[in-house]
Parts: structure tokens; C-alpha cells; sequence
């Protein structure tokens, strides 16, 4: 894999003229797992096509979705050893560089998308994000929001003891699997293009994921058609990009980009909103079946995490229950 990185990075660091507006031209490559038909993947190329009209050509985004390219750890790799290269990850990806991201998406935290979105404009997160742009990570966004994600199997969970034995397809994030083995579970990392196989051949049981995405590829058809309505992640993108390569932008182009990602993210959460309640609705008519659970079991499991992941501290969940405690009674006033 280190190979792949390596030869991938020499294809994208020299992809750029003089930072003079007049001849200055970029071609950056965007990296992402979601499939062409979900809604993020729809607005990353709605981005791509609106910079490239609105820089006239100067700034060209290329966009591979469902992982054709580097994706996960190795994307923000990239990122991070300056290649000309945009990742779109979960957050807890950027969190092996700053641990703060990992808390900041950390298990049973969200009661819906706008605190989460509230939190991250605060001067906690704020600091975060500068901190790990000194690091060699420039934070576009952290709001491609895409669903809270729910276990999905083909049978009815309830409490942490209904998944004794129950092996579920993650993504290879440490923040993943231990959430997943925490509520009980055996966590199966694999790649998303290994998963349907897995699934019919009963690698694993099932899987974690929001509706969207159950629903944009069909997880449905492979038979796991229950969904208990964990809510255990709020599914969530970031946008990360090397600062290195960002300072070889000129400014004019720079607010164009960063304009149209942070537009797009609020259209995303808008269009979800609008959606939820079809998807679940069409989701239902395929056979698919929800159901409540046991929160407080599941949270007393995950809890502890924030005393064991590498890096992650309990003084970050309460720094973010602080905030999150003052953005919840602002809304209630």
C-alpha cells in the first residue's frame, strides 16, 4: 500500500503554475468512498463543476468517488505529504494527527445534525482546527453531514447483549472498531467495495451505516433488513487539503473555494432534512424493518472509550458536552 501512496503522490505534487491569476491553473484530485448516486458524492462533483466555472478553468477538481483512488488513512496521507489532492473523510481520519477529531465525532454524542454543526463553529473546534493546519492539515469543512448510522443486520437489537457474537462490516478507522466492539459486536474492518461480497458469503453479519446510504446502494438487497436505530455516529465528512498546496492558490481563488464547499455543505443537510422521512418511508417498503433500542445501555458501554482511544481524553468529551450543554439551551429558549 506505502508503494501505491508513494507513486500516487509523485503523479499529483507538480500540478500547478506560478501563483500569478493571469496563468495560474491547478488540477487537484478529489478522494472519496461514497457512491456516485449518494448525495455527498452528487455534491462533490456540483462542486468540482461550479470552482472550475467560477475560477474559468483555473482550478480544476477531478473527483473519484467509491474509492477508485487513495481514501481513508491513505488519503489524508496524502494530504498530509503535500500532494495536490483533496480527502473527504470522517473526521476520526484526521484524528491520528490531532486526537481532538476523534473526540469530536466520538460514539452517542448528537441529538440531531444542527448542534453538531453549532459545535463546530465554536471557538473550542476553531482551535482544533488550527492547531492541525500547523500540522500540515488545512480543515475545508467538517460538515458533509450524511446520516446518523444505525447497525443494520437481519435481526432485532435491542441492548449490547443482543450483538454477542454479531460480526459487522466498518471502515478501518480505530474510532470504528472500537465503538463497534464496545456496544458489543465483533468489528470486521473492510474495505466498502469488499462489503456486499462479505455480506452474501457471511463474513460478517452486517454492517453499520445510515439510511442514505442503505438506500443509495442497496444494502437492503443482501438481505439485512433490520435496522436498530442506534444512532451511535453521526455520519459526517470532512474536506482536507494541504496547506502548502492551499497557499499556492491566490486569494481571489481561495474564497471561491472555500465558498462553494461551505455552500454545498449547508445545501447537503438541507436536502437531508427533506429527505429523511421518504427514505425511511421507501426503505420500509423494500421489506426493511426499525427498531428502538436501549440508549443508556449503549452509552455506558461506549463511554468509556473517551478514556481509551489513543490520544482522546476524558477533558475533551467534557469540554464538548460543555458546549454542546450551552448550544442545546440556546435552542430551547
Amino acid at each position: 500500500m506505502k508503494k501505491i501512496i508513494t507513486m500516487t503522490l509523485c503523479l499529483l505534487l507538480f500540478s500547478c503554475t506560478k501563483k500569478n491569476e493571469n496563468n495560474f491553473k491547478i488540477t487537484l484530485r478529489l478522494s472519496h468512498v461514497f457512491s456516485p448516486k449518494e448525495d455527498l458524492a452528487i455534491s462533490m462533483e456540483t462542486i468540482a463543476n461550479k470552482i472550475n466555472t467560477k475560477t474559468n478553468g483555473a482550478v480544476k477538481i477531478l473527483t473519484y468517488p467509491q474509492g477508485q483512488i487513495a481514501t481513508y488513512k491513505d488519503g489524508v496521507e496524502l494530504v498530509k505529504r503535500g500532494a495536490y489532492f483533496i480527502s473527504v473523510e470522517d473526521p476520526s481520519y484526521i484524528g491520528d494527527y490531532q486526537p481532538e477529531f476523534t473526540a469530536l465525532v466520538g460514539p452517542m454524542l448528537y441529538k440531531n445534525f444542527d448542534e453538531y454543526i453549532e459545535l463546530t463553529k465554536t471557538a473550542l473546534v476553531k482551535s482544533w482546527v488550527k492547531k492541525i493546519e500547523n500540522k500540515g492539515i488545512k480543515v475545508l469543512s467538517l460538515n458533509y453531514i450524511f446520516g446518523f448510522r444505525n447497525v443494520i443486520t437481519n435481526k432485532v437489537i435491542k441492548t449490547p447483549a443482543d450483538l454477542k457474537g454479531v460480526k459487522l462490516r466498518t471502515p478501518g478507522s480505530q474510532l470504528f472498531i472500537k465503538t463497534i466492539n464496545a456496544m458489543g459486536a465483533s468489528a470486521t474492518p473492510l474495505p466498502w467495495g469488499e462489503t456486499f461480497s462479505a455480506l452474501q458469503q457471511g463474513v460478517v453479519d452486517g454492517l453499520e451505516g445510515s439510511e442514505f446510504t442503505n438506500i443509495g446502494t442497496k444494502v437492503y438487497e443482501t438481505g439485512k433488513k433490520n435496522i436498530a436505530k442506534t444512532n451511535h455516529f453521526l455520519g459526517v465528512a470532512g474536506v482536507y487539503i494541504s496547506p502548502d498546496v492551499w497557499s499556492k492558490i491566490p486569494k481571489n481563488y481561495q474564497d471561491i473555494i472555500q465558498a462553494e464547499f461551505d455552500t454545498e455543505a449547508k445545501n447537503l443537510v438541507s436536502l437531508l432534512k427533506s429527505k429523511h422521512a421518504g427514505v425511511v418511508k421507501e426503505l420500509e417498503s423494500k421489506g426493511v424493518s426499525f427498531n428502538e433500542i436501549d440508549r443508556a445501555a449503549f452509552e455506558k458501554e461506549t463511554i468509556k472509550l473517551f478514556d481509551q482511544l489513543p490520544g482522546v481524553t476524558k477533558k475533551m468529551y467534557t469540554d464538548i458536552q460543555t458546549e454542546l450543554k450551552n448550544i442545546r439551551s440556546l435552542s430551547n429558549e
